[in-house]
């Protein structure tokens, strides 16, 4: 049985429209991972203190039958072939691929926390999951 999984990308180094282009390629190549939608791509001042380029940043959603550790994996596994090196938090990156929600689970790990714990604070991921949740036609 597949759930929805919501998947934030983010790109502020290099060619960014085409890094979130080879991400979303990319994550249609998992096996277990189907795309089902993606929101507009829009540009986003940093996060932190850092100084560092703007981002393009677009959300997609994806039925999965993958539990959400291993999507996390998968996603950390896209992102070294994308050439993210994790060097500093909240440094820029070619991509950063983050689960946002997953299904209506919650969960907490060292690794990983669902929903995201940043949801609420971003408006422009909470803009991308209401244009994820018109185009899957749920209701707001």
């Amino acid at each position: 049985m597949s759930e929805i999984a919501f998947i934030a990308l983010g790109a502020n180094l290099g060619d960014r429209a085409a890094n979130l282009s080879a991400a979303r390629a990319a994550l249609s190549m998992v096996a277990g991972v189907e795309l089902l939608a993606a929101s507009s791509v829009e540009e986003t001042v940093p996060l932190g203190t850092l100084v560092q380029g703007p981002y393009l940043n677009q959300m997609v959603a994806v039925a999965t039958t993958l539990e959400p550790h291993a999507l996390l994996l998968r996603l950390q596994r896209i992102e070294r072939q994308l050439g993210r090196i994790r060097t500093q938090r909240w440094g820029a990156r070619t991509i950063d691929l983050d689960i946002v929600r997953f299904g209506e689970r919650s969960l907490q790990s060292p690794t990983l926390v669902l929903p995201h714990p940043g949801l609420a604070d971003r408006a422009f991921w909470l803009r991308e999951v209401a244009e994820l949740d018109q185009l899957l036609g749920v209701a707001l």
